[in-house]
């Protein structure tokens, strides 16, 4: 917060390339407190998580947002925030974490993500402000695909969702900005992360996913500035 974040995003269960889930009585027990200690102190929490019953329990704790990265598949995800109407975070991913990056396919990426995201947003039918809709970089994307949503941002802004992107550290930047077959360290992404950062926020994105939170912060409002 210090650092300049407005918001604070809460997970318990990785959703990285290869990752396995953990059990809701896990996932509770790693977030929870977490929640209710910041949502205590006034700051705006989102929890990150696709079962229902963890968000229904953080939502009980103070949370403000729930972000949903399988974009409310579950139907008791769906009427729980039907019900409760707190921000959400709709997110596209083809697959499931476990597999997603085994071969994602697309006949048009910006088409269908978009198209995926808005039909969601219809289904939940809560303020169009409280949707935020997230391409979803990297889940169940090759790097053209990433690199297609990113170049066509403007397609989802013109939905009149508020769009979130998340590049922050991600392989895609590692594997681009690499001079061997390896990928970049994550520790040396930060360049290639603020880049795509900034130009996300010039082509009207609203919400900006970071981990280098001071960095992120003085390079968007550098780029706001010019």
């Amino acid at each position: 917060i210090e650092d300049g974040a407005d918001l604070i995003d809460i997970g318990g269960e990785s959703t990285r390339p290869g990752a396995e889930s953990v059990t809701v009585e896990e996932e509770i027990r790693r977030t929870i407190p977490v929640v209710a200690a910041l949502a205590k102190q006034g700051i705006a929490v989102s929890i990150d998580t696709m079962k229902p019953e963890v968000a229904r329990t953080a939502l009980d704790a103070g949370a403000f947002l729930v972000n949903d990265v399988s974009g409310f598949r579950n139907p008791a995800m769906r009427e729980l925030v039907q019900d409760r109407k707190p921000t959400v975070c709709i997110m596209h991913m083809q697959g499931e974490p476990r597999t997603m990056q085994a071969n994602p396919t697309y006949r048009d990426v910006v088409q269908e993500v978009c198209d995926y995201l808005v039909v969601v947003a219809r289904v939940l039918d809560l303020p169009q402000n409280q949707m935020w809709i997230d391409p979803g970089i990297g889940f169940g994307k090759s790097i053209e695909h990433n690199l297609s949503l990113l170049r066509n941002l403007e397609a989802f802004v013109e939905t009149g969702y508020p769009v979130l992107v998340g590049v922050s550290r991600k392989s895609f930047i590692g594997r681009l900005l690499s001079k061997t077959d390896q990928p970049l360290p994550v520790a040396d992404r930060l360049e290639g992360t603020l880049a795509a950062q900034v130009v996300a926020q010039m082509k009207g994105a609203k919400i900006i996913r970071a981990h280098d939170v001071l960095a992120s912060r003085r390079a968007i409002d550098m780029a706001s500035n010019l």
